[in-house]
């Protein structure tokens, strides 16, 4: 099977581009799981339920997210009802909503689990510890687990692959949004990359206008930071997974440009 993992989406041109590229991405690969990561998806910061359901509607199977999740309380109660939502696993136990989720396609379930580092981030539960946790329950009822970790060191990134590795289907993270080129299929067969990249405005600086983030180093006035408009592109990876061992056989990066003539 081919499981598709869309990185962090960044507002309207993010949503933009995901709707209109993932149709034709979608039939040259034959995806069987969709999952995306969506807290920046409403105006770069946070994600609402109404816009949850519009990238559910245009078939984004599970959404993951990061810190950002709770920028928007509206999200609270949705959180706490719809599943395919996930926050961050190795938040309180007591925060709203779920860190992983089994979704069944085509007859097998897969499981997805959210994790969120910690390394110049909040000081959360371990994610080594609460992602062994629930990678050891869900494999009681799969072996496809894929795992999107957001976090900002690539160094607790690259420890939380080769932790995984053999436990998992696929670790792939997120959150800076700048894609990297260390794609591999780790030895006990764990897909990892250490960011998937940012589906949205790459004439930008990490999807904001450059105007004002420019200004902010150069002065450091606090301003307020606004969604780019140019350059738009999906990125994202393809994990290719054998079903009866949950291994995976090769990881392609994807990056697509919104064409908007």
């Amino acid at each position: 099977m081919r499981i598709f993992a869309i990185g962090d989406i960044v507002g309207r041109p993010g949503r933009e581009a995901v709707r209109k590229l993932l149709p034709k991405l979608r039939e040259k690969y034959s995806f069987t799981l969709v999952i995306a990561n969506a807290e920046n998806s409403a105006g770069g910061s946070g994600i609402t339920p109404a816009i949850a359901e519009e990238l559910f509607a245009i078939g984004i199977d599970v959404l993951t997210s990061g810190d950002h999740i709770w920028k928007r309380k509206e999200i609270f109660p949705f959180l706490g009802t719809e599943r395919r939502l996930l926050r961050p696993a190795n938040y309180p136990l007591s925060a709203p909503g779920a860190g992983s989720v089994l979704i069944e396609k085509e007859g097998i379930k897969i499981g997805v689990l959210n994790l969120a580092g910690r390394i110049f981030m909040e000081g959360i539960r371990s994610p080594f510890e609460v992602g062994e946790a629930e990678v050891k329950r869900m494999r009681q009822e799969t072996k496809i687990i894929v795992v999107d970790f957001h976090a900002e060191a690539t160094s607790e990134k690259v420890a939380l692959g080769w932790h995984l590795d053999g436990k998992v289907s696929a670790v792939f993270g997120t959150h800076t949004h700048i894609p990297t080129a260390d794609e591999k299929i780790l030895p006990q067969g764990t897909a990892y990359i250490t960011d998937l990249g940012m589906s949205g405005p790459y004439d930008s600086v990490i999807g904001r206008r450059k105007e004002p983030v420019l200004y902010r180093f150069i002065t450091q006035v606090p301003t307020r930071f606004e969604v780019a408009e140019g350059d738009v592109h999906l990125c994202g990876a393809v994990f290719e997974i054998e079903e009866s061992t949950g291994k995976a056989l090769s990881i392609l990066r994807i990056d697509e440009k919104l064409n908007l003539e």
